[in-house]
């Protein structure tokens, strides 16, 4: 690698993206939210009508995709930018993340965005936010952590981030969705969601977000 690397793995819902934005604010480290590729092959193949089971023109897509995040100030999530526009919002949607699931489960289409995905390691470092970040993408990450809740409070994490922004949601729903999610990503046969054998992992069940901050930055420190 060109660069030092923290990864951050976990399921949908743990605080991964909140996480890796302050470490990324804290350190002036780049970041990659790799869950969010997934999302914009997703959300291209729906654009241009290609069909989920088109393993190939999925890929294709894949290989072609001009992206860049670009952090946001303390507290906020990063810019997603794509082809220079600005899809933030779209690849956010719910849907956005049923497609990323859709997509992840081919290899052509990982094997096109690992590339991609370990450009973005350069200095001064990178937070690369994912499910496979440290298992696959950056094996030998300075820093690798597992970021874990219970299905039932990541559900209400997600319920309570929804209303805030004026969505109509079913809190019973939400809690179905992510146990499906949670059953795809770590039963696929390709690289499928689990803590690296050298990760520590942190149940946020019940932890703030910034003792999970203030515990991964005394795990930095020690790395180092």
């Amino acid at each position: 690698m060109s660069a030092p690397v923290i990864t951050v793995d976990g399921p949908s819902g743990s605080g991964k993206g909140s996480l890796c934005q302050m470490l990324a604010n804290s350190l002036g480290w780049h970041l990659l939210d790799s869950g969010a590729l997934y999302r914009i092959v997703g959300l291209a193949a729906v654009k241009k009508d290609v069909s989920f089971t088109d393993e190939g023109a999925l890929a294709e897509l894949a290989a072609e995709l001009d992206v860049e995040f670009k952090a946001g100030e303390s507290g906020e999530p990063a810019a997603v930018f794509l082809d220079g526009e600005d899809i933030s919002r779209q690849i956010r949607h719910e849907d956005s993340g049923t497609y990323a699931s859709r997509v992840a489960v081919y290899n052509a289409v990982r094997d096109a965005l690992k590339v991609l995905q370990r450009s973005f390691a350069r200095a001064p470092g990178l937070i690369a936010d994912g499910r496979d970040m440290g298992t696959v993408i950056f094996p030998d990450a300075q820093l690798k952590i597992y970021l874990t809740a219970s299905a039932q409070e990541r559900a209400d994490r997600r319920y309570k981030q929804l209303i805030n922004k004026g969505h109509n949601v079913n809190l019973a729903a939400l809690l179905e969705d992510i146990k499906a999610r949670d059953e795809r990503d770590m039963n696929r046969e390709v690289a499928p969601l689990k803590p690296a054998s050298d990760a520590i992992i942190i149940d946020s069940t019940s932890m703030a977000i910034d003792d999970v901050f203030n515990q991964v930055i005394a795990d930095f420190k020690k790395s180092s």
